[in-house]
């Protein structure tokens, strides 16, 4: 489809915040893109499709992992692990994306994985610094991230798990593999 019918398919799908959200992931993950060698046209699709699934009910992703056999673990979790990796699933089923770097990067989106292309550290750190974020520590991951995509994704890494930890959240395994592969190897660039 072209990006009008994306837009629109995506205008249906999510609430008028989350939309105008993956459009500047979208913006973001094209500058990032352009940075860092990064394919811009599968830039700008996992872009805007990375929250496609994002506002769906549970019962939809409850369903998606029973009947396509995913790992059952993923029933301990919610939404904010669902969206992507299971939204991947419901990507490829009602958009027909089947480009599995873009699919990848909109399964890791939120957990990172411990070894990622460079287009899933794009849109993983393009989520995380869009403009519109605005969080402890958001100006120091622009700062970063724009000298060092790697390192943006060890930031993001250990402050999203600090994060969890000081709040009592359940973290997805996934996460803690990110967290080995990519902080340590980094960690006196982000502090």
């Amino acid at each position: 489809m072209t990006r009008l019918e994306l837009i629109e398919r995506l205008r249906k799908a999510l609430k008028d915040g989350r939309f105008h959200h993956v459009l500047r992931v979208e913006a973001t993950a094209i500058d990032l893109a352009k940075k860092n060698g990064v394919d811009i046209e599968k830039a700008s699709i996992a872009g805007l499709i990375h929250d496609y699934a994002k506002q769906r009910p549970d019962s939809d992703f409850i369903n998606e992992i029973k009947q396509k056999g995913l790992n059952p673990d993923l029933l301990n979790y919610g939404n904010a692990i669902w969206h992507g990796i299971v939204g991947a699933e419901l990507i490829k089923d009602e958009l027909n994306v089947w480009d599995e770097d873009i699919l990848n990067a909109v399964r890791h989106h939120t957990t990172g994985a411990p070894v990622m292309t460079k287009l899933e550290q794009v849109i993983y750190m393009a989520d995380y610094i869009e403009p519109n974020r605005d969080f402890d520590g958001v100006k120091k991951a622009r700062v970063i991230t724009a000298a060092n995509l790697q390192a943006g994704v060890a930031y993001q890494t250990k402050h999203t798990l600090n994060y969890l930890i000081a709040n009592g959240k359940p973290i997805y395994p996934k996460t803690i593999d990110t967290y080995n592969a990519w902080v340590p190897q980094y960690e006196g660039e982000i502090d």
